[in-house]
């Protein structure tokens, strides 16, 4: 493929992309394939000879796509968002076309650089302290990560280090090992301190937990993988307070920020605390500017050596969208969520197990585990809309998290049709 053809291809690939979108609603959500069924459909070797693009297309509707699960289905309620917008996906482009490998600054200035920019006006649109903002001089800053786990595990290891390191100084008799045996990490059932929990979005009290881990002299990270995007909004502000006592704070804009995947923010108050974990320097990474203390090589961030321009992402979407953009999809998002509780709330047959704070309702229907979980079972196997369930405590409960950005007020009150003409199926049948 040259660069005449790829002009041309190109264009129908934006134009396949945007009829997948546009169409997604007519699409089945989730797929009726059994585990196993790709293989028996494409060769068992790469072809010796080139194949021509227009049977690699054909064949990703007849092999590919029902095997998908449409995550953009305004019918898709499962799990959390995943994110994405038009701006973003030009910005990936754009990304792979340019193709660096971020890991110092001469690697590509720019990718570094935006990065550092995009990270700070993130951090103003969520009012974060200003020790978490890199500015000209800061002592903190914002990286990239792939994702919420991998930023939760930086910190991990960023605090272990730093604790042996400070416990190595007061007392050098003290070997790593003797150390490492003695460190102690604090969680809860939901992994660290959290605002906006994965199985119903509940929000740790970061004003009664901050000030211990400070008195402690503990490494406080929180994690804020879905609500965090929410934060931009001044009327869900408030939940983020107590973030101050904090050394290490994340969230993914991949998630609810119209950023499609990777895209996960990380903030510290120390760069320094990161650095001194991650630091890599073998001579062929060196570079003149290294210690002129002006830049950052992100590479000292992180657990991978490379890393993508992701940060053209935020700048388009930013840019695009504005802040002003960006909370309305969100305030939209919560409104849907409110409707659907409401709906519940009006069938006594059905509860609310969680507060509804953000995008998504945790319901049932009351009654038994086993009942919830044929409820479940049906309306995956219907396909018409998808759901995932979790346990609140030892009762089995159905999660409807509001996850497209089609989705309007009429996909809501389907699925809650639907759900309820599923509920009076699985009654009666337990009646049977």
């Amino acid at each position: 493929m040259d660069a005449s053809e790829y002009r041309r291809r190109g264009k129908e690939m934006v134009d396949y992309v945007a009829d997948y979108l546009e169409g997604i609603e007519g699409r089945p959500v989730y797929p009726n394939v059994e585990p196993g069924y790709l293989r028996p459909l494409i060769p068992t070797e790469a072809p010796q000879e080139p194949e021509a693009f227009e049977d690699v297309i054909n064949d990703l509707e007849k092999i590919i796509m029902p095997g998908v699960t449409h995550w953009h289905s305004p019918y898709f309620f499962a799990y959390f968002p995943t994110a994405s917008s038009y701006p973003s996906l030009i910005a990936d482009m754009l990304c792979g076309a340019i193709g660096c490998i971020g890991f110092s600054w001469a690697a590509s200035p720019a990718c570094t650089e935006l990065e550092t920019v995009m990270m700070d006006w993130l951090g103003k649109m969520l009012q974060l302290p200003e020790e978490f903002l890199a500015g000209t001089a800061g002592e903190g800053g914002g990286v990239i990560q792939g994702s919420a786990s991998e930023a939760t595990l930086v910190a991990l290891l960023a605090a272990r280090t730093k604790v042996t390191r400070r416990l190595q100084a007061a007392s050098p008799e003290l070997t790593q090992a003797a150390i490492m045996e003695k460190l102690v990490a604090y969680f809860s059932d939901q992994v660290v301190a959290t605002l906006g929990t994965t199985s119903c979005c509940s929000f740790d009290n970061l004003l009664e937990v901050g000030p211990i881990c400070k008195k402690e002299d503990m490494w406080l990270h929180i994690d804020s993988a879905y609500a965090g995007s929410a934060f931009i909004c001044p009327e869900f502000r408030h939940l983020l307070n107590g973030v101050e006592f904090a050394d290490s704070f994340n969230f993914n804009p991949h998630k609810w920020l119209l950023v499609n995947f990777d895209c996960s923010a990380m903030w510290v108050k120390k760069r320094t605390d990161l650095t001194g974990a991650f630091k890599l320097d073998p001579v062929y990474l060196k570079h003149s500017h290294q210690d002129s203390g002006l830049i950052t090589d992100y590479r000292h961030w992180q657990i991978p050596l490379g890393r993508r321009f992701r940060s053209l992402k935020l700048w388009f979407v930013f840019r695009m969208l504005g802040v002003k953009g960006l909370q309305a999809h969100i305030r939209k998002h919560v409104q849907l969520a409110h409707m659907f509780e409401s709906l519940v709330r009006q069938d006594s047959r059905f509860e609310i197990c969680a507060e509804v704070t953000m995008g998504l309702v945790c319901f049932r229907l009351k009654g038994s585990n086993q009942l919830n979980e044929a409820l479940l079972q049906r309306i995956n196997n219907a396909r018409k809309i998808h759901l995932v369930p979790c346990h609140l405590r030892d009762k089995f409960v159905l999660r409807f998290a509001i996850c497209s950005r089609m989705v309007e007020s009429a996909h809501v009150q389907f699925a809650w049709e639907h759900i309820r003409e599923l509920g009076e199926d699985v009654l009666r049948a337990e009646k049977e």
